[in-house]
């Protein structure tokens, strides 16, 4: 913790007897002490944890998370944040998945796919698929909550959202989902 007149005190003596030189220097001393705080707080500022909103938010377009809507609250777009940060790693994997719905929705989430290591030859003809359902889109609207689901799903992988019974987005066109096929939407 820095003395109150940490920068004052810093000078030689003989300039400490005069009142007028403490006051001028008191006046830099003020604008010094914004910026120290400011560089006491460096290491915190990638920490969702303690760091302002505005940068909570800055971070979610830095993680890829551009679509963070501005109306959320900032305990749930920290929420958010973490939890986008940490399955970052994981992201397009059923492990990522299932944690992302889980935040988002803020209830348990299935994720059920058809991806998976075979030895050669013995991949079944259809693995590019994933169904994820949820009870609730939490905080989130149907479409909003979609959205999100949907930039986290890989581009060559067939996917399927369902609340409760409600199929609420799919990846599939309704010309090839009715063509029949394997995984979601081959009932």
């Amino acid at each position: 913790m820095r003395s109150p007149q940490w920068l004052v005190t810093q000078m030689p003596i003989g300039m400490l007897d005069d009142d007028f030189f403490v006051r001028f220097l008191s006046i830099f001393q003020h604008g010094a002490d914004s910026l120290a705080e400011g560089a006491d707080n460096l290491e915190h500022l990638g920490d969702v944890a303690v760091a302002p909103d505005a940068m909570v938010r800055w971070l979610a377009g830095w993680i890829g998370l551009d679509g963070l809507d501005p109306s959320l609250p900032d305990r749930a777009a920290r929420t958010v944040v973490r939890a986008s940060a940490q399955t970052l790693a994981w992201r397009g994997t059923r492990h990522g998945l299932t944690r992302t719905l889980e935040v988002l929705s803020g209830g348990p989430a299935e994720v059920v796919d058809g991806g998976g290591v075979w030895l050669d030859g013995e991949a079944p003809p259809d693995p590019a698929w994933v169904r994820m359902t949820v009870t609730t889109t939490g905080w989130l609207s149907e479409p909003d909550f979609a959205a999100v689901v949907a930039d986290e799903v890989p581009a060559h992988v067939r996917g399927e959202l369902w609340v409760g019974e409600r199929l609420i987005w799919t990846s599939v066109k309704a010309s090839a989902r009715d063509g029949g096929g394997h995984g979601p939407g081959a009932h």
